[in-house]
C-alpha cells in the first residue's frame, strides 16, 4: 500500500479491463475527496453563517420555515453566482485558469463581508489542501508561486474548484459538492442560532436536499460570463453583518 501513498494524482487512473473494477489508486483517491467534504477539515466554514446571524437579528428568520425559505435562497444564490467558477475551475485545474477566475470574482462581489469571507476560507483551503493533500504536488506549487507573485485574492469557490479538479471530482460532482457544503454549513450554523436543534436540523437537511438538487441541475455547467445574483436581499442583510453590536459569526 505504500507505493500509493506518494503517487501524483494528477495522473490518469486506470481500470481493470477484465472486471471494470476501479484500481486500488481510485479507491485511495476516493478517501482523499471524501475527507475534501469532511466537516472536520478545518477551513474555517463554521465560522460562517452566510449571512444568517443578521438576518436572524434583522427578524427576517425566526423559525424553521423562515430557515427553510432562506437556505434554499442562499442555495439559489451560491448556484447562479458561484457554480460557473466551481464549474470551470474543476474542467481547467490549472494556475492560470484559477487566477483569472480568482481576479473575475474579486470584481464580482460587492458585498465586503461576503467577499472577506470568500477570501478567508479560500486561503485557509488552499492552505490546508496543499499540506495535506501531499500526493498532488501542484497544490503547494501553485500557492507558494500565487503567494510569492501577490495579486490574488484566494477565493473560496474557484479554490474549491481547482482542488476538485485535481482529486478527480466529475464536473457535475464538483458542483454538487459545493451546493452540499453550503447547505451544511448555513443548517449548523442555525443550531448554534438556536433555531433548530441537532434532529431537526438533520431533517432539514434530507428535505432541502431534493430543492437543492434542482437547484445544481438548473444553475450547472455555466460560464462564468453567466454568473449573476437572485437574491439581492440577502446580500444586503450579510452585508449589515459588521454593524451588529453582538456577533457569533463573521459573516
Amino acid at each position: 500500500m505504500a507505493e500509493y501513498l506518494h503517487f501524483p494524482m494528477e495522473n490518469n487512473l486506470k481500470v481493470n479491463k477484465e472486471t471494470s473494477e476501479p484500481t486500488s489508486l481510485d479507491h485511495l483517491r476516493q478517501w482523499s475527496q471524501w475527507q475534501l467534504l469532511d466537516s472536520i477539515l478545518p477551513t474555517g466554514g463554521f465560522a460562517h453563517s452566510f449571512g444568517l446571524e443578521a438576518a436572524v437579528q434583522a427578524c427576517l428568520v425566526s423559525n424553521v420555515e423562515d430557515l427553510r425559505i432562506f437556505v434554499i435562497h442562499v442555495l439559489e444564490n451560491t448556484g447562479s453566482l458561484l457554480l460557473p467558477f466551481i464549474y470551470s475551475a474543476t474542467i481547467s485545474p490549472n494556475m492560470q485558469t484559477w487566477h483569472k477566475l480568482d481576479r473575475m470574482l474579486d470584481a464580482t462581489l460587492t458585498n465586503e463581508v461576503g467577499r472577506k469571507a470568500s477570501i478567508a476560507q479560500g486561503s485557509a483551503l488552499m492552505r490546508l489542501a496543499a499540506s495535506v493533500f501531499s500526493d498532488v504536488p501542484s497544490l503547494k506549487t501553485m500557492r507558494d508561486a500565487s503567494l510569492a507573485s501577490g495579486g490574488i485574492a484566494f477565493h473560496h469557490a474557484p479554490i474549491f474548484g481547482l482542488i476538485c479538479g485535481l482529486l478527480g471530482f466529475g464536473f457535475e460532482t464538483s458542483q454538487r459538492a459545493y451546493m452540499f457544503i453550503t447547505m451544511r454549513d448555513i443548517i449548523s450554523a442555525a443550531t448554534r442560532l438556536n433555531l433548530v436543534g441537532p434532529m431537526g436540523a438533520a431533517s432539514l437537511q434530507h428535505q432541502i436536499a431534493v430543492v437543492a438538487e434542482g437547484l445544481s441541475t438548473k444553475w450547472m455547467n455555466r460560464e462564468t460570463e453567466d454568473a449573476c445574483q437572485t437574491a439581492p436581499l440577502l446580500d444586503t442583510v450579510q452585508g449589515c453583518h459588521g454593524y451588529l453590536f453582538s456577533r457569533l459569526f463573521c459573516s
